[in-house]
């Protein structure tokens, strides 16, 4: 498994995409989040545009990250939307 990426999805982006996880291939390229986002926003078509919002949060490997960080392959990157609490 280590020459691929588990992708999760939380709370209301998960009921947006249809999707709660997926694994994907890493590619033979370098690859950050934003980049990944990307690349599933190409993939699965304007469905997904949701991936877009500037309120996007991403964890890898269960710790909070910033879009550019680098990924590496058996990674498990969980996008979600911001955490609000009350």
């Amino acid at each position: 498994m280590s020459g691929e990426l588990r992708v999760l999805f939380f709370a209301s982006l998960a009921d947006q995409l249809k999707c709660r996880s997926l694994v994907m291939p890493f590619p033979d390229s370098q690859l950050s989040a934003a980049d990944l986002r990307d690349t599933l926003i190409e993939q699965y078509g304007e469905t997904w545009n949701a991936l877009r919002s500037d309120q996007l949060r991403c964890a890898v490997n269960q710790e909070i990250v910033k879009m550019d960080h680098p990924l590496k392959p058996g990674d498990e990157i969980a996008f979600f939307p911001p955490v609000t609490g009350g």
